[in-house]
């Protein structure tokens, strides 16, 4: 995984969890054959290396939709 990706989607998205989770499912979406949002680098990029990459550039967001929160305990 290149460090200078990760840094760069970080910026864009801080939270370490929602980062995890939007990565892990696009990852999964061109896997099955979706296309990428930005040009891979080289024909061997690393998948995740490609989807941080979209991160950065704004290619990708996290929609989080906290009226489902109301129902969640109370930590």
């Amino acid at each position: 995984m290149n460090l200078e990706s990760l840094n760069a989607a970080k910026r864009h998205v801080p939270n370490t969890s929602v980062l995890i989770n939007m990565v892990s499912k696009r990852v999964k979406q061109l896997i099955l054959g979706d296309r990428p949002l930005v040009k891979p680098l080289h024909p061997d990029e690393d998948i995740e290396d490609i989807v941080l990459r979209e991160i950065a550039d704004g290619k990708l967001v996290a929609e989080i939709d906290f009226s489902q929160a109301k129902n969640l305990p109370k930590v």
